[in-house]
């Protein structure tokens, strides 16, 4: 699955070095990567907002990583990631993992789908020697070029 990135993180996905004042901004400027690819609409990141507001900082999964993501819903239009990568971290709530400086928005168009992409991205970021390269890459294909490695 990792493999296939190309085309669940293409460049118009990535917000790097991007500024949020809070969590809920943070989510916000991944629904925006995850709109402009067109993998959702504009209510899929009020879903992710709503999902962290009932259940909790949970989607904050490794220190400084938060996967934002809510169920699958008509609001997802084809399965997809966004990367936003923070200017400055910002809390989620999550003591063992805040703050947060990269915010993975992940749509999944079906169960299947969203666990699989979820799987892939997940297995990627287990390796601190990537999860740090990923915080210092330039570019969306320098990005996806670790994640593939």
């Amino acid at each position: 699955m990792v493999a296939d990135i190309d085309g669940f993180l293409p460049d118009s996905a990535f917000l790097l070095d991007v500024p949020a004042s809070d969590w809920k901004d943070a989510i916000r400027q991944a629904g925006k990567g995850l709109v402009a690819a067109g993998f959702t609409t504009d209510a899929y990141t009020d879903q992710m907002i709503e999902t962290v507001e009932k259940l909790g900082p949970y989607i904050v999964i490794a220190p400084g990583l938060a996967l934002a993501h809510s169920r699958p819903s008509d609001a997802v239009l084809k399965t997809g990631l966004s990367w936003v990568r923070l200017t400055k971290p910002v809390e989620f709530g999550n003591k063992a993992n805040d703050p947060v400086s990269l915010v993975i928005g992940l749509a999944g168009h079906d169960e299947n789908e969203h666990i699989a992409v979820m799987s892939a991205i997940a297995g990627a970021l287990i390796d601190p020697k990537k999860t740090a390269a990923l915080a210092d890459a330039p570019t969306p294909e320098a990005i996806r070029a670790i994640l593939k490695g």
